[in-house]
């Protein structure tokens, strides 16, 4: 296996963002909606699935060294491997010259999916088969690593996913998750809140479009009156997502598949990174060290929004870095799998200096 590139610099993990970026909304809206990502391509893969569906994957397209690791990126709550956080990873990964692919959420690629379901915070059954699938074809023959990222709402799939399987998960090197909503009780009631309201009115736009749609294929999966009446997510995973995953409601959906439970079951190195001000988790319901196991990272920064981590960069003094936007948050989880891979740094792993809680 090629050895892992080298780290440069000692890297800054506060995230101090600049002066003009002040709060967790506008670190969480700017970074995604008013900042262009890099310009990436894919290749698109179609996997059937073992309930008769299907996935959609996108790969890079870059060049890559033989036997470099895979990483693998689960998006977050309707997004895609267009995000602005996928795009940013892609171009990271591009100047390493390792290869990743953005695994699709059913019915997130663009298509429908077919299945009387779609996908949930707690689908760790789901993250299972894909990355076994991907070991197997892509990993296992060469040995080369295989790393995670989970970003929100796949940040606390993966999550769940690594504390169910323990031991059976050895086969990735390492993981992260990035802005996972670990406590979906406590953040469930943030956002349906105040300006959080916003983001909440953003995903049920596209969330009932697509349920809309799955009752054209199941009529009857549903009440579709009360789930267009829904005005927070409460509502709707109480009609929709709860109900056909396997929960009870809501509040048993919220509760069970909450990444926060199965924090300290984990074995595999894995970094678990979330704002401080992240307006979609109170800082107040994010996990303390004791709280996790030994192969867990908790990275806590003051600043950095919902998957924003928008950060100064010594040499541009606040004004935009290339591209429009930081590459804090790549380079994070990047650093964090090069110190996994290297002994000598992955002792040190536990003592992040934005952990220290409890």
């Amino acid at each position: 296996m090629t050895a892992p590139p080298d780290p440069g610099p000692p890297f800054d993990d506060t995230c101090a963002a600049p002066w003009w970026l002040p709060g967790g909304h506008a670190q969480t809206i700017i970074p995604a909606r008013l900042m262009p990502a890099p310009r990436v391509h894919y290749r698109r893969e179609r996997w059937d699935t073992p309930d008769g569906d299907f996935i959609d994957l996108d790969w890079s397209t870059h060049a890559c060294v033989t036997d470099t690791p895979l990483v693998v990126l689960f998006h977050g709550l309707e997004g895609s491997s267009a995000s602005h956080y996928a795009r940013g990873l892609t171009a990271a990964l591009a100047a390493r010259q390792w290869e990743g692919v953005v695994v699709h959420f059913r019915g997130c690629s663009g298509s429908l999916n077919l299945a009387p379901r779609f996908y949930h915070s707690g689908d760790g059954d789901e993250i299972d088969w894909v990355l076994r699938r991907l070991y197997q074809t892509h990993c296992a023959a060469t040995r080369r690593p295989l790393y995670v990222v989970g970003i929100s709402l796949g940040g606390n799939a993966l999550l769940r996913f690594l504390g169910e399987r323990r031991e059976d998960a050895a086969f990735v090197t390492a993981a992260a998750s990035v802005s996972a909503p670990l406590d979906l009780t406590a953040g469930g009631i943030a956002l349906s809140r105040g300006f959080n309201m916003l983001y909440t009115r953003m995903f049920l736009q596209t969330l009932k479009t697509k349920a809309l749609a799955k009752l054209k294929q199941y009529p009857g999966l549903f009440d579709a009156d009360a789930m267009l009446k829904s005005r927070d997510l409460y509502a709707f995973d109480n009609i929709v997502t709860a109900p056909l995953h396997g929960y009870r409601d809501t509040d048993d959906y919220w509760h069970r598949a909450s990444g926060k439970l199965v924090l300290d079951a984990i074995t595999v190195p894995t970094l678990v990174l979330n704002a401080r001000n992240d307006p979609f988790l109170p800082a107040a319901a994010l996990p303390r060290s004791a709280d996790v196991s030994p192969a867990v990272t908790l990275s806590q920064p003051a600043h950095g929004g919902h998957v924003g981590f928008f950060a100064r960069h010594a040499g541009w003094r606040g004004h935009l870095p290339p591209l429009g936007q930081s590459n804090w948050l790549p380079l994070r989880a990047l650093r964090f799998f090069d110190a996994c891979a290297t002994p000598s740094i992955a002792t040190a792993r536990t003592t992040d200096t934005e952990t220290a809680h409890g």
